[in-house]
């Protein structure tokens, strides 16, 4: 009699999942079907914080301030690290903020979605709710946002290049890359 086949995406299940990476990079989309092909919960960052300040994110940044905002921002990705496994879509600048960065190293796998400049001002280019690109031209932000975070975002246990691709396409190199992340033997 054969065995059981064997779940390939099961060891991929025992840590939680965080994406990081600019605005428009496809955090929460690709994070939703990878957490399916996963199955695994999927949690928003973005979504939660709103939760917990009971306001939309453009309004917190309004009412109180983009200081503000990362506070909340730290605070709900710590409780959301010491739930179970899940995949984690985090905010573009949750990763910027050393508590939270190392938050995420010692909790989780991170995971850094990377696509050209170009590609992410004509997706972000097509919603007016991004509350750092009000009144702004979106390839100058995310140029400026590239060079702020870039160093931060290499820190990441792993570096997916997406390109400008269907999200099914990022959900299949997230996982190669996770795969191949999980098959190295401990160093």
């Amino acid at each position: 009699m054969a065995p059981p086949s064997m779940d390939r995406y099961e060891p991929l299940r025992h840590r939680t999942i965080a994406l990081v990476g600019l605005m428009g990079v496809g955090k929460s989309s690709v994070g939703r079907r990878l957490a399916s092909a996963l199955s695994l919960p999927f949690r928003d960052a973005d979504t939660e914080v709103e939760a917990a300040a009971g306001r939309s994110i453009p309004d917190i940044f309004a009412q109180l301030g983009e200081a503000a905002f990362r506070d909340g921002e730290r605070r709900v990705i710590s409780r959301l690290l010491d739930q179970p496994p899940h995949v984690l879509a985090t905010g573009g600048g949750a990763f910027m903020n050393p508590e939270t960065r190392a938050l995420i190293k010692s909790k989780a796998v991170s995971v850094w979605l990377k696509t050209d400049l170009e590609t992410l001002a004509r997706r972000v280019g097509r919603k007016d709710t991004r509350p750092l690109l009000i009144g702004k031209d979106p390839l100058e932000v995310l140029k400026a946002q590239a060079d702020a975070r870039y160093p931060a975002y290499a820190e990441a246990d792993l570096t997916v290049e997406t390109g400008d691709v269907a999200h099914h396409v990022t959900v299949d190199q997230v996982i190669r890359a996770l795969s191949d992340h999980f098959q190295e033997p401990a160093a």
